[in-house]
């Protein structure tokens, strides 16, 4: 009986240790320097392009394995690169207001990663928790790790984040129609 009871305590104490002590992954900084966050929105008479600064991000690693990421952007950073002068000036103050983004209100928008499954040998699909003026939605999206680089692109429905202006589902015309869908593309170095 003592010998059951001790070998019940002996495994309990190295089990609890090993559970104690799972292996951490490493996280590895962002380079929000040279990582670039770049947008597409797409309407009925053309499409606009632009910028968005990121703030902060890590990947997780286990070896050379990606298991996690998170990441910041600023939104009131957010710009066009396909317009200049007044219509650049009027498109980006739009886009900060609450007919969009409301940056003033919501600062930063968030990318955490809640699933990670390896698709190909530098290839995974993420699903994420992406939160815009506060409301998070879930996301799944492709990104692809080269050495100490990833690429990702994700489109995002603007419609679950309270950015209805312009959108055919909350009564815009159709030939001045905004559509709900735009995409993100994202370079990083890390």
């Amino acid at each position: 009986m003592k010998k059951n009871i001790l070998s019940l305590a002996l495994a309990l104490v190295f089990g609890a240790t090993t559970m104690a002590n799972p292996i951490d992954g490493e996280k590895k900084e962002v380079n929000t320097e040279t990582s670039k966050v770049t947008w597409k929105a797409y309407k009925v008479t053309g499409s606009h392009t632009g910028t968005i600064t990121l703030k902060s991000g890590t990947l997780e690693f286990d070896g050379d394995k990606l298991t996690g990421g998170e990441f910041t952007v600023d939104m009131t950073t957010i710009n066009t690169t396909d317009l200049e002068g007044d219509y650049k000036g009027k498109l980006d103050g739009h886009l900060h207001s609450d007919d969009f983004f409301s940056t003033a209100a919501n600062p930063t928008s968030t990318l955490v990663f809640t699933d990670v499954i390896a698709s190909g040998k530098n290839s995974y699909e993420v699903t994420g928790d992406l939160t815009i003026k506060g409301i998070t939605e879930p996301v799944t999206f492709d990104i692809s790790i080269y050495g100490s680089k990833a690429t990702a692109s994700l489109k995002v429905d603007r419609t679950k984040y309270d950015v209805k202006y312009g959108s055919t589902l909350f009564g815009a015309a159709a030939d001045k129609a905004i559509y709900d869908e735009f995409d993100l593309v994202v370079d990083l170095e890390f």
